[in-house]
């Protein structure tokens, strides 16, 4: 039987197309691959970007990779805080999964420190 449930990720990435862009489809392979998630079984992604990430829109960046064709998506400007990490980009990802598997948060490329309790490696 499958669930309703929330998969975090984050990255940390350079201001530039090249690098959003390829942060953005290293984090949603690795969600998908970590979670045995297929593009089905989601149902919605929201994106969160800081300030400093204008380059492209990360939404647009996993339509032009050829992934999420049928999926909604949505983009936030995430909320300035002092000391926040800098060039971070998140994703909220709400998916069925089934209920024998332990859902998997993703951070990665500097964005581990965010969340070190849910940054083990699988």
């Amino acid at each position: 039987m499958k669930r309703l449930i929330a998969l975090r990720g984050a990255a940390c990435c350079r201001n530039d197309t090249d690098d959003i862009a390829a942060q953005v489809a290293a984090l949603y392979d690795e969600l998908l691959t970590r979670n045995q998630l297929r593009e089905p079984d989601i149902v919605s992604l929201i994106f969160s970007v800081t300030r400093d990430l204008d380059a492209m829109n990360p939404a647009a960046a996993l339509r032009h990779s050829g992934r999420a064709a049928n999926l909604a998506l949505f983009v936030v400007q995430e909320a300035e805080t002092r000391d926040s990490l800098e060039r971070t980009l998140r994703v909220l990802i709400y998916c069925y999964m089934d209920d024998a598997l332990t859902p998997c948060h993703v951070y990665r490329n500097g964005a581990e420190i965010l969340r070190p309790d849910r940054s083990k490696n699988a």
